[in-house]
C-alpha cells in the first residue's frame, strides 16, 4: 500500500506541475502593448484595454476582460492590455482621461467602446460587428498622427522629468528647492542652444543679403530728376539773358542821354556869360 501511495501522490505532482503551464498560457490570451510594438494594433482586429495596478475599477473588469481574450482566436480578435503607469507614451498618445479604457481597433481605424464590461456584451460587440456604429476617430487625433506622437514624447519628458526629480531629492539628497533651480538652469540653457540652433538654420537657409551700392539704379533715377532740374536751368538762364538785356537797354539810354546834356549844359554857359555881362 505505501509504494502505491507514493506513486499516486507522485502522479498527482507532475499533473499539478503540468497543468501549471497551461493555466499560464490560458492567462497569456491578453497580450501586453508597450512604446515598442504598438505598431502591431494598426493590422487586424484589436480590442485594447487601458488600465493601471491601483485602479479599483481596472481589477474589477480583469476577469471579465481574460475571459473574454479566451474567445479570441475564435472571434479572430486580439486581446490586449496596456498598463498606462508604465507606457507612459501610449497613455498620452491615446490620450486617456480615465480608467479603463477600452479601445477597439480594426485595419488602423480606432473607435472607443463606451459600452457594458462582460464578457458577453464584448463577445457581442465584436460577433455582431456593433462597431460599425460608432465613428472612428479622426486621423488628426489618430495614435500615429504626427499630433499624437508629439503628445507621445510629451508624456514621455515629463516622465523622465519626474524621475530626475526623485532621482534628485531621494538619491542625492538634494532639497527641493535645489531641485528645481537644476531644472531652470537646464531650460534656460536648453533654450539658448535652441535659439542659437535656429539662428544658424535660418541663416544656412536664408542667407542675409548686404546692401551694395546699385549704378542702374542711380542712372535709372537721373532722368526722372534731370528734366526738372534742366527746366529750371533755362529758365534761370533766360531770366539772366532778360535781366542782361535790359540793363544794356538802360546803359545805352544813359550813354544817349549824356552827350545831350553835355551839349546843352554847353551850349547854355556862354549865354549866361553874355546875360551877366
Amino acid at each position: 500500500m505505501a509504494p502505491s501511495g507514493r506513486l499516486v501522490s507522485l502522479v498527482a505532482l507532475v499533473v499539478v506541475f503540468w497543468g501549471a503551464p497551461w493555466a499560464h498560457g490560458r492567462r497569456s490570451d491578453v497580450r501586453v502593448i508597450t512604446d515598442e510594438n504598438w505598431t502591431e494594433l494598426l493590422e487586424g482586429e484589436w480590442m485594447i484595454e487601458f488600465y493601471a495596478p491601483w485602479c479599483p475599477a481596472c481589477q474589477n473588469l480583469q476577469p471579465e476582460w481574460e475571459s473574454f481574450a479566451e474567445w479570441g482566436e475564435d472571434l479572430e480578435v486580439n486581446v490586449a492590455k496596456v498598463d498606462v503607469t508604465e507606457q507612459t507614451g501610449l497613455s498620452g498618445r491615446f490620450i486617456i482621461t480615465a480608467l479603463p479604457t477600452i479601445y477597439h481597433c480594426k485595419d488602423g481605424e480606432f473607435r472607443r467602446y463606451q459600452g457594458p464590461r462582460t464578457k458577453k456584451d464584448f463577445i457581442n460587440f465584436i460577433s455582431e460587428k456593433e462597431w460599425k456604429s460608432i465613428e472612428p476617430v479622426s486621423s488628426w487625433f489618430g495614435p500615429g498622427s504626427v499630433l499624437m506622437s508629439s503628445m507621445s514624447a510629451l508624456f514621455r519628458l515629463s516622465m523622465y522629468i519626474r524621475t530626475c526629480h526623485n532621482y534628485f531629492i531621494e538619491d542625492l539628497g538634494l532639497p527641493v528647492w535645489g531641485s528645481y533651480t537644476v531644472f531652470a538652469l537646464v531650460t534656460l540653457l536648453s533654450g539658448l542652444l535652441l535659439g542659437l540652433g535656429m539662428i544658424f538654420v535660418a541663416d544656412c537657409l536664408c542667407p542675409s543679403k548686404r546692401r551694395k551700392p546699385q549704378p542702374y539704379s542711380s542712372k535709372k533715377s537721373l532722368p526722372e530728376f534731370s528734366q526738372p532740374l534742366k527746366k529750371v536751368e533755362e529758365e534761370q538762364e533766360a531770366d539772366e539773358e532778360d535781366v542782361s538785356e535790359e540793363e544794356a537797354e538802360n546803359k545805352e539810354e544813359t550813354n544817349k542821354d549824356f552827350p545831350q546834356n553835355t551839349i546843352r549844359q554847353r551850349s547854355v554857359g556862354p549865354s549866361l556869360a553874355t546875360d551877366k555881362s
